[in-house]
């Protein structure tokens, strides 16, 4: 939620971080630091403002488990210092909490607007509204309206996690639903941003699919590629991860409907080369590229006699152990990168499988040459680190019987 201006009214954001603005100041939230409790106590009253808080779910917030031996004193103390809060940032001098039967409420002489009562508010309207059109706009609404996890940025209480699951759903139905419409009238320009909103508010959800349907049916296909590749180099090196098999399938589906538009062969022969002058070292690419390039080389060697082999190389701590995540690791990991593009042909592949992996596709080399070349990604390694170092594994990708028995006479 964006900062407002000077209109006498008190803006609370829940989504993504959690902040109270008065007037254009920030007064909670954010830079809150030494404020958990005054921070919890607005989150629960004004996210419930109108219908109050029960004192019991109150304090068990608030004190999380503490054994206090006077909790009214200790939640006097705590209303006392919030209301002096709230006056030294200038708010209207009033009766901000109450106290009625057991029940805390927010003051209703103060307008609130909060992001989340409007989420609700306009969801309840999704779910009565008939006209296609409105409904399209209200969806969008909602799904724009979420701007991340309900009070995503800290650890939260029971009532706080209910309250992030519902409103998710929320935002996944909406999302579904404003696709699905989207769709109908291809409209691809605000379906390819809707799909962008998702995967950045709800990450890991696979939303991004939403935005390559978009772009490959716009027919937009160099920018469909570069989404595709960024997509999965995002998964892999920001997340440490695979993209989910739904994900790619999807991905990999999406990517063969895309269609370019009419151009000479060579024209399509410029796209298909290289950009920029020709660079040492192996051919790096993403994990679909790879796994493309693997799988066609399977079926060209099952009549060529090529020798092509796997290689996994691996960071390993001084027993031998995969090197654990910490921040040392994607450091290493990209000197990993170097050593291996430094000592590899142009003609071998490498991808990154994941944090202290990669993987390298050698072509008609020999295993006496792979031991040759892990000598030498050693040497371009040298980790100052010297309990560090670089396990690895090699396999012929078709390995016949004679194969495999020349392999054994090399042992």
């Amino acid at each position: 939620m964006e900062e407002k201006g000077s209109d006498n009214i008190l803006y609370v954001q829940t989504f993504g971080e959690f902040s109270v603005t008065w007037n254009g100041k920030r007064i909670a939230g954010r830079n809150g630091a030494g404020e958990t409790q005054f921070v919890s106590l607005l989150q629960l009253l004004l996210h419930d403002q109108g219908r109050g808080i029960d004192r019991n779910l109150l304090e068990e917030v608030l004190f999380a488990g503490r054994d206090l031996q006077d909790r009214g004193h200790a939640m006097r103390s705590i209303l006392y210092n919030a209301r002096k809060k709230l006056r030294k940032a200038c708010l209207p001098d009033l009766e901000y909490i109450s106290q009625k039967s057991g029940v805390y409420y927010w003051t209703d002489e103060m307008q609130v607007e909060e992001d989340a009562a409007r989420m609700d508010r306009l969801y309840q309207q999704v779910g009565t509204e008939e006209d296609p059109e409105r409904l399209l706009e209200l969806c969008l609404s909602v799904c724009y309206c979420y701007t991340g996890e309900f009070l995503g940025t800290q650890a939260k209480a029971l009532w706080a996690e209910k309250e992030a699951g519902r409103y998710r759903e929320q935002f996944c139905y909406c999302m579904e639903q404003a696709v699905e419409l989207l769709r109908e009238r291809k409209d691809y320009t605000r379906m390819e941003a809707l799909g962008l909103h998702g995967a950045r508010v709800h990450p890991l959800a696979d939303w991004e699919t939403v935005t390559m349907e978009a772009l490959a049916a716009s027919g937009k296909a160099q920018e469909a590629r570069k989404f595709y590749d960024d997509t999965v180099s995002y998964y892999f090196q920001e997340q440490g991860m695979h993209p989910s098999g739904r994900l790619t399938e999807l991905l990999h589906s999406l990517g063969g409907q895309m269609e370019h538009t009419y151009a000479t062969f060579d024209e399509i022969q410029d796209l298909l080369s290289e950009d920029g002058e020709k660079t040492a070292g192996g051919y790096v690419c993403n994990w679909p590229v790879f796994e493309g390039i693997y799988q066609m080389l399977v079926r060209m060697l099952e009549r060529s006699g090529q020798s092509v082999y796997l290689m996994l190389c691996t960071l390993v701590d001084g027993k031998g152990n995969p090197v654990e995540d910490n921040s040392v690791l994607e450091q290493l990991t990209e000197r990993l990168c170097e050593s291996i593009c430094c000592s590899v042909r142009r003609s071998d592949v490498v991808n990154r499988y994941g944090k202290g992996q990669y993987l390298v596709l050698l072509f008609n080399t020999t295993r006496e040459s792979c031991r040759i070349l892990q000598k030498r990604i050693n040497t371009q390694f040298r980790s100052r680190r010297q309990r560090m170092g670089i396990r690895y594994h090699v396999k012929s990708v078709i390995c016949t019987q004679e194969m495999e028995q020349k392999i054994m006479n090399w042992k």
